[in-house]
């Protein structure tokens, strides 16, 4: 890195330069992406920073929404920017899991089984529809979304890193749906909803304005560059005060009375991670209790089962994690105090 003030070279791990003392904008890379997937993905800022974040953190994302609110885009536009190789395939009720996985065929002339990828060997794998197709082929994925590699008759492979999944899904009620086990929604770090744009936004699409630039989505990362940034966000310091919290927010999710299956310890390493990717998206190399609220709903929400009492009683997941969050103690945070800071 150069610093902008003076110069200098400053390495990549620094925080300030050491000839100016200036600060060093960690995350200018990730700026630019948001730049980029801003010109066709119009009037969702709040989607684009969250599915970042969780990219950066690591983790796999689930987009549900009805068809035609721009799903698909945002995930073609983050492959372009971030300049991953990805894969896209439409999950269709005749697909099965070799063609996810890959497969091994016999070579008559080498007298040997040779192995034909899958399409999750890439860095972005893109499962249109997810919940169209069969248990079978959905539970394909788990093992290469939790451990990062597949196994094909007995023999394991690693995908390529970074590697992230980013699926999306038709609402419960769309005919020709069938509804993702509660493993597998556990191993997507986020479920977000992007929702019908705003009367002005819509405007601007129909303009024409937002299809216009599809093409003018350029890369700003390479994938060294990528992995260099998810390993600083990884390093954003958290405070014992913030994992007390998390820790209570998930404990309370088990005891809720409307609440037959809570967050999992699983969920709770994801409300982490993706707390701490946020707080760098912000600028800090530190989480504050503010970060864990902003991300909570969205890695929370996919991981609750509601009993009969809240359907009879017609509370939401939403309306259950607010009360969560308001009868959870925040710990106190100032942007100046030490024990945040890391």
């Amino acid at each position: 890195m150069i610093c902008k003030k003076c110069g200098s070279h400053v390495g990549q791990e620094e925080l300030f330069c050491g000839k100016c003392g200036a600060t060093v904008e960690r995350n200018e890379i990730v700026q630019r992406v948001l730049c980029e997937v801003r010109k066709v993905v119009t009037g969702k800022d709040d989607c684009i920073k969250k599915a970042l974040a969780a990219i950066l953190a690591g983790g796999h994302i689930l987009i549900e929404d009805v068809p035609g609110v721009g799903k698909t885009t945002l995930v073609m536009a983050f492959s372009k920017a971030l300049s991953l190789e990805n894969h896209r395939m439409q999950f269709t009720p005749d697909v099965m899991p070799a063609d996810i996985l890959g497969f091994n065929m016999y070579q008559k002339e080498t007298g040997q089984f040779v192995y034909y990828p899958g399409a999750i060997m890439c860095n972005l794998f893109l499962a249109d529809e997810i919940n169209r197709t069969s248990p079978k082929t959905q539970s394909a994925l788990l093992e290469v979304m939790e451990e990062g590699k597949v196994t094909v008759d007995g023999e394991s492979r690693r995908v390529p890193e970074p590697f992230v999944v980013m699926a999306t899904q038709n609402p419960k009620g769309s005919a020709g749906t069938q509804l993702l086990p509660e493993s597998q929604l556990d191993r997507f770090m986020i479920r977000m909803s992007m929702g019908y744009p705003e009367l002005s936004d819509e405007v601007e699409i129909l303009k024409g304005k937002s299809s216009a630039k599809q093409q003018e989505v350029n890369p700003v990362v390479n994938r060294e560059e990528l992995l260099l940034v998810m390993k600083q966000a990884d390093g954003v310091q958290v405070s014992d005060a913030v994992y007390s919290y998390v820790a209570s927010l998930s404990k309370n999710t088990r005891e809720h009375a409307y609440i037959d299956l809570g967050v999992s310890p699983r969920g709770a390493i994801a409300l982490v991670r993706m707390a701490k990717a946020w707080a760098y998206l912000q600028g800090r190399n530190y989480v504050l209790p503010e970060d864990v609220v902003s991300v909570f709903f969205d890695v929370a929400r996919h991981r609750i089962v509601l009993n009969t009492k809240a359907r009879v009683a017609h509370v939401t997941e939403e309306g259950v994690l607010e009360e969560i969050l308001a009868q959870t103690k925040q710990p106190a945070s100032y942007m100046m105090r030490d024990e945040y800071r890391g």
